[in-house]
């Protein structure tokens, strides 16, 4: 009996020391995230490579060292620029061509971009290998799947007639595209309009052989920022500091993503592990030059180049009203 009331008064006190023990650690969790800024970042999709900077500085610790919460989110239907703007949301992934019709006349949306992901434009057109759409007139008479924008009808215009080619005769059908390789492989269309380093590199890895050109290499006023990094107004003029601690670790997330490819795409699975392993990893390889490219700090966005694809909307009445030089973007938050 007296064995059995030992045993019970032991196991009190081991429970009473664990249960001091989780508070102390509870206390201290919530007193270390009560000293953290929060912040919520809204992707434009899924999760993929345009985002691993985002997953390696959240993983590294690179947003707490610098005071730092992170919350990372699904976009709503409307996009992360709704969110943003509203104040629901910090920060989110925009692209330039998209934000054009926010950033100006009655439903303008109060949103700024203050980071480049990538430093140029990646995008084009791809097709099955030897059919002749290698270049834009070989679009004449073929099934191209589009998204009915304006900006993208006249982008595909202005590409097919510079290689001579009648924009008339190219077959707009509407896009139902989910997966670029089957809807190739099953011929329901001829040619799509795709970021390279996912659907490309995706086409590459299950060997289907493709002719792809891009829409930089044509027309430079189309080599844009797509995708950036944008954040509310709002927010930027009550809370620049924390902007700026934000972008310098999200900095250092996309550096170490340039450096170690494979290690910052397994960081990128680990937080999504449902994607394809090997897409990711050579995507991540195919990224890892184009991050930062040819400018001294990740994220700057060249005036000039964001203006002249601006100016090239305004020129042709995409625009109403004009788009003003130097509107919707930002340098200052970047790290100096």
């Amino acid at each position: 009996m007296k064995k059995v009331r030992l045993a019970i008064l032991i196991a009190a006190t081991v429970v009473a020391s664990l249960s001091a023990c989780q508070k102390q650690d509870k206390q201290a969790v919530n007193t270390e995230t009560k000293d953290l800024k929060k912040v919520t970042f809204v992707l434009d999709w899924t999760p993929n490579t345009n985002h691993t900077g985002l997953y390696v500085a959240k993983e590294k610790g690179y947003f707490k060292d610098a005071g730092i919460s992170v919350e990372i989110v699904q976009p709503p239907e409307d996009g992360a620029a709704v969110l943003v703007a509203s104040g629901k949301a910090e920060f989110g992934m925009s692209f330039q061509d998209s934000m054009a019709p926010a950033l100006v006349g009655e439903n303008a949306l109060p949103i700024t971009a203050v980071a480049a992901v990538i430093q140029h434009n990646t995008s084009g057109i791809i097709s099955r290998k030897g059919e002749g759409m290698d270049s834009p007139k070989g679009l004449e008479g073929k099934k191209y799947a589009t998204w009915d924008s304006p900006v993208e009808k006249a982008m595909m215009k202005d590409v097919v007639e510079a290689d001579g080619g009648d924009f008339s005769k190219v077959e707009m059908i509407p896009s139902t595209v989910t997966d670029e390789v089957s809807a190739l492989k099953t011929k329901s269309v001829d040619a799509i309009w795709i970021f390279y380093a996912w659907a490309g590199v995706k086409m590459e890895q299950v060997g289907l052989e493709t002719d792809y050109f891009t829409f930089a290499d044509i027309n430079p006023a189309f080599d844009y920022y797509t995708p950036v990094v944008i954040a509310g107004n709002e927010f930027l003029k009550k809370d620049p500091e924390t902007a700026r601690a934000f972008l310098g670790a999200l900095s250092k997330g996309y550096e170490d993503a340039v450096k170690n490819p494979e290690e910052a795409a397994e960081i990128l699975l680990k937080a999504a592990p449902e994607l394809d392993k090997n897409l990711v990893i050579e995507s991540q390889k195919y990224l890892a030059d184009k991050y930062q490219a040819d400018v001294d700090v990740w994220g700057y966005i060249d005036p000039k180049r964001w203006n002249r694809f601006y100016n090239w909307l305004n020129e042709r009445g995409l625009s109403n009203p004009a788009i003003p030089e130097n509107t919707g973007f930002s340098n200052d938050y970047l790290p100096q």
